[in-house]
């Protein structure tokens, strides 16, 4: 049955008045009561009608521009679908809004809400609802329409999917393809697999099935034989059965297994089958979700799934743009997604705050020159001796000053020598250099020394370096690295 057209007052009521007062820093919630009638005019709420089948049977639902505040409230404060429904009867800010002032019962239940949430993103209509939240806001002027002052961050997103070894990655894709076959009716799982000769997938662990001591390498690679004798029995037996040839989630399962295959097994020498030493590149780690990845946060916090990139207003607090990435994909890759939702927004930066996983980002690499970058500094180490800031870079006249203040000219991306003899007569050289050798050259690097100009800073050629150190031992080497701030344990 079609929705009716939502048709709350337009003037505002005594009490929406004095709420509206008392809101100081929830501005979200005013300007969606104060032009949801702009936000939600009638051609706009055709299109959301159209989210429902025409039908002569059964209740109204309710209307979707009455729930289509919801989400945007729900994204804005972070609430579960539970405090959704708890807040429509016991906050009312969010009375406010949904035009369901001192209500005693929910003007929508849990399931609803759900359902609707479902329909908008099936129908793409939840980025149409944004845009036109922003469009509204732009119109009228709500949120300003110069350069927004932002910061870009990432926060671990673990997957649904479930985390498994090679040898449950194998048994898990070959049970379900079995399972395709297995929904015909009177058919059970662990019947099909006793027909295809893999009875041990008809077990809830297939581990447990193997019954090995996980412990001890000859076990180990003898389960593994055992397991890849049975996905090559299960697939041969697939392909003599319809469903196995023609069932895109067969295909899709077989697949997924080849894939486990590939990247965790190799021959050895001796031509048997072993686990790969180490993790191939862009490893798959669960069957159910082909795209979740291992990867790392920090150095003691791993993530087991994606990445998710918020693009934050901090003048307002609203989120702009979004983006997700593998778990195992470099954070400034996913800066092309977000800088695309900008431009179809048409809102600029004048203002970007990062952490330096995104320094090598487009929106970096590519900015204009109205957007400034902040970022948090490498730290500068170097023991008893000079630190790289204490060279410092004249971006005006192009010179290079050392400590002792002798100067040398530098072009952008180029190397910089000082003289041998200058060097050796130099008062500060103990802290300068090793020894009797001279200091290393210098990396004048416009591109990583150009996001503060004002602050001076160095950078060693490490190629140099080593052509500088070629001919001394390896205690040297590391000499030299600790010297010069570097974690030569990691």
């Amino acid at each position: 049955m079609q929705p009716s057209l939502w048709q709350p007052p337009h003037e505002l009521s005594s009490n929406e008045q004095a709420i509206m007062k008392r809101i100081k820093r929830a501005k979200l919630f005013v300007f969606l009561r104060q032009h949801r009638h702009e936000l939600f005019n009638e051609a706009f709420q055709q299109e959301l009608a159209t989210l429902y089948q025409a039908r002569t049977r059964g209740q109204p639902p309710i209307p979707p521009a009455q729930l289509a505040r919801a989400p945007i409230l729900q994204a804005y404060t972070g609430a579960s679908d539970d405090e959704v429904i708890e807040a429509t009867t016991m906050d009312r800010r969010w009375q406010l809004v949904l035009d369901c002032l001192d209500v005693e019962e929910p003007p929508f239940s849990k399931g609803t809400l759900i359902a609707f949430r479902n329909r908008l993103i099936e129908s793409e209509m939840d980025r149409r609802l944004i845009e036109r939240t922003l469009e509204v806001a732009r119109e009228t002027g709500a949120f300003g329409a110069g350069p927004r002052l932002t910061a870009l961050d990432s926060s671990p997103l673990w997957g649904a999917g479930r985390v498994e070894d090679t040898y449950n990655l194998l048994g898990h894709a070959l049970r379900k393809a079995l399972s395709v076959i297995a929904r015909k009716p009177g058919r059970g799982l662990t019947e099909i697999a006793a027909e295809a000769d893999a009875s041990l997938l008809g077990s809830s662990s297939l581990k447990a099935a193997l019954d090995r001591d996980w412990d001890e390498p000859s076990e180990r690679a003898e389960a593994l034989e055992v397991v890849l004798g049975v996905l090559t029995t299960g697939e041969r037996w697939l392909e003599t059965k319809p469903e196995g040839s023609e069932e895109p989630a067969v295909q899709r399962s077989l697949a997924a297994a080849s894939q486990v295959k590939q990247q965790d097994i190799e021959i050895s020498e001796a031509g048997a089958a072993v686990l790969r030493e180490g993790v191939a590149k862009d490893r798959r780690i669960s069957i159910e979700d082909a795209q979740m990845r291992h990867g790392r946060k920090s150095r003691s916090v791993r993530v087991d799934g994606y990445k998710r990139h918020v693009l934050r207003d901090l003048d307002t607090g609203l989120v702009p743009a979004v983006g997700i990435t593998p778990a195992n994909v470099a954070e400034a890759t996913v800066t092309d997604a977000i800088a695309a939702d900008l431009r179809c927004q048409q809102i600029s930066l004048g203002e970007l705050h990062i952490d330096r996983a995104y320094l090598s980002s487009s929106l970096v690499r590519d900015r204009s020159e109205d957007l400034q970058v902040y970022c948090k500094a490498w730290p500068v180490r170097n023991a008893s001796r000079f630190p790289k800031t204490a060279f410092e870079l004249d971006w005006q006249r192009q010179l290079l000053r050392c400590p002792n203040q002798y100067e040398m000219p530098f072009v952008p991306g180029g190397v910089v020598q000082f003289p041998a003899e200058i060097c050796q007569v130099c008062p500060l050289r103990e802290r300068c250099t090793l020894e009797c050798y001279s200091l290393p050259p210098l990396l004048a690097n416009e591109e990583r020394g150009g996001y503060n100009q004002e602050s001076s800073t160095y950078f060693p050629a490490l190629a140099n370096t080593i052509l500088f150190l070629k001919e001394k031992s390896f205690l040297w080497i590391v000499f030299f690295l600790i010297s010069c701030g570097w974690d030569v344990a990691a």
